[in-house]
């Protein structure tokens, strides 16, 4: 019987991995690289490409939301996008805002919004930060360093131009608290833009979260605004004190306007001081001058048949009043005003009755 041939067991390492340049079964064949299965391939990748998109949408929602702050080249951004609630500028504050932005750098961000459109360049129209915008450039212009030549800023989506300017009027009275002056300045610039559809409406939009005492003030120095911008070379200056007695003399007395742009236009105004100085003395001269006419109309005599039309009339409570009677009073220098309680009818005239007295009562109906 023939002998069987033992065979040798099988070795551990017959299908490992060949020596470089060898084949497992036999000769040298050329090294072949070792890659990644297709499907953990394709796997990595749009794992990849999803983390990107996440990264991407997470950025984009941060930047639309005005998170993310960026920087700016200052010659993108028009100033002018919006009309300003600050009129001027403290040389001392404007110079101790740049000392600080050389020293610190700049640690508060502006807020732009993109325009779209534009052939002049300009890619960014500034909501809030005027100053600190102002402040930068004037430190490039100093030097041209390149630290300087760039704002960082928050780039925000207003739902719309009212809200634009609610947002720089909420930035700034946290930053730099803004005369009554100012705060209805604006009130009218934003109406003459078309934001709003009243003054009624762009006091309560840009002042919501005033207290309505200091809204009221703000709408009285709306007739302030009216009435001499024009003409006023340091209107911040002009107290609360002040504005409201010009205000309220500027309501009672239609000619008043016209002496004080007069008196302004003709008078030495070199600072704030002098200006303010003007106006007061121009208010106490009016006041003086109706009262000498008041007391000179009550101590001079009066026809027994003239003397109920010339008296204010005074009802006292209770009394009753005949429907059909017309009240007669003297308010003012050139103003009357009737009124008959049958009818439902006042009426005014008088040589102070004009177009501009007209456009003055409009303003104070909306306001009352």
């Amino acid at each position: 019987m023939a002998k069987r041939k033992r065979l040798s067991p099988a070795q551990d390492t017959y299908l490992a991995t060949p020596p470089e340049g060898k084949s497992a079964l036999s000769g040298p064949l050329a090294a072949a690289p070792q890659s990644a299965a297709p499907i953990a391939q394709v796997a990595a990748e749009v794992s990849t490409q999803a983390a990107l998109q996440e990264v991407t949408e997470v950025l984009h929602r941060a930047r639309s939301r005005g998170l993310m702050v960026e920087e700016i080249p200052l010659e993108m951004i028009d100033e002018t996008h919006l009309v300003r609630d600050r009129i001027t500028q403290d040389a001392d504050e404007m110079e101790a805002l740049m000392s600080s932005l050389r020293a610190r750098g700049q640690q508060s961000p502006i807020e732009v919004v993109p325009l779209e459109g534009r052939i002049d360049g300009k890619s960014w129209g500034l909501i809030s930060g005027w100053r600190r915008l102002s402040a930068m450039r004037r430190l490039y212009a100093q030097g041209s360093e390149p630290e300087f030549a760039k704002i960082k800023a928050l780039v925000i989506h207003p739902e719309s131009a009212e809200a634009a300017y609610v947002a720089m009027v909420e930035e700034n009275e946290i930053r730099v608290n803004l005369s009554h002056y100012e705060r209805a300045r604006i009130a009218v610039r934003a109406l003459k833009e078309g934001v709003f559809p009243s003054q009624k409406k762009a006091l309560q939009g840009l002042f919501a979260n005033a207290p309505r005492a200091k809204r009221s003030k703000i709408g009285s120095f709306v007739t302030l605004v009216e009435a001499l911008d024009a003409v006023l070379y340091f209107p911040t200056a002009i107290s609360e004190k002040l504005g409201l007695s010009l205000v309220r003399q500027l309501n009672e007395d239609a000619g008043f306007a016209e002496v004080l742009k007069t008196a302004l236009q003709a008078g030495e105004r070199g600072d704030a001081a002098k200006e303010t100085a003007l106006l007061s003395a121009c208010l106490a001269a009016r006041q003086a001058a109706e009262k000498a006419t008041a007391d000179a109309a009550l101590n001079s005599p009066v026809e027994p048949h003239r003397a109920q039309e010339a008296r204010p009339q005074i009802r006292r409570t209770g009394e009753e009043i005949n429907p059909q009677e017309r009240v007669t009073t003297q308010v003012a220098e050139g103003l009357r005003i009737g009124f008959q309680p049958g009818a439902q009818r006042i009426e005014l005239s008088g040589t102070a009755v004009d177009a501009a007295f007209l456009e003055e009562l409009k303003v104070w109906l909306q306001q009352r």
